[in-house]
């Protein structure tokens, strides 16, 4: 088999569990996203609460929370375990 053939069969199983508890201590900085694979959003949730100096890190948390209800598969499409 040619070694071209085998991209993208291999897909890096995420852990659900690790993105909520991400999501609930780490969810104002954006660390549920930055492991989710959501790096834009990621880095929009973090800053939202260091250029506001913490001030809307309550609205980032929130964010993060409802997005730990919501979100079922990371960036790439593949469902968490």
């Amino acid at each position: 088999m040619p070694a071209g053939s085998m991209a993208g069969s291999y897909a890096v199983h995420k852990s659900r569990i690790v993105f909520v508890l991400l999501a609930i201590f780490l969810g104002a900085f954006g660390g549920h996203n930055f492991y989710a694979g959501y790096v834009r959003k990621a880095v929009v949730q973090l800053c939202l609460t260091i250029f506001t100096c913490f001030a809307c890190s309550i609205v980032s948390w929130i964010w993060a929370i409802v997005e730990a209800c919501m979100v079922n598969c990371d960036d790439d499409g593949v469902a968490f375990v």
